[in-house]
């Protein structure tokens, strides 16, 4: 898709909503705990609100599709990736292992571990 790089850098957590939705579409607070397993701390009412832009911006939208009703709330809103929002996720990950593969990061990752050592 032509101009996806101008949306790079992702922030962390953008990346990691959009990583969270790549697998299935997810409700709120399913997204919440994919990020706190992740170690990223995210209040809810800022979830709710990036998930607002990323739906504004034609990366997310509101899923169709629900799970059976047995394991659905009806009051959720389910979110899932679009096909612009998967573009930016995979040229945002193209970016990070282009850029983890640059010798300058290899030896500042490699002094890292000799520090804690």
């Amino acid at each position: 898709m032509a101009g996806i790089d101008q949306f790079l850098p992702l922030k962390p957590d953008v990346f990691e909503i959009l990583l969270a939705l790549k697998a299935a579409p997810r409700h709120g607070y399913a997204i919440l705990k994919i990020l706190e397993s992740r170690e990223i701390a995210l209040p809810a009412s800022l979830l709710y609100r990036k998930l607002r832009r990323l739906m504004d911006d034609g990366w997310v939208a509101e899923s169709k599709a629900k799970p059976p009703a047995d394991s659905h709330d009806p009051r959720r809103r389910y979110y899932q990736l679009t096909p612009k929002g998967e573009s930016v996720l995979r040229a945002e990950a193209a970016r990070i292992v282009e850029l983890a593969r640059s010798g300058h990061v290899r030896r500042l990752a490699q002094d890292a571990k000799t520090d804690h050592a």
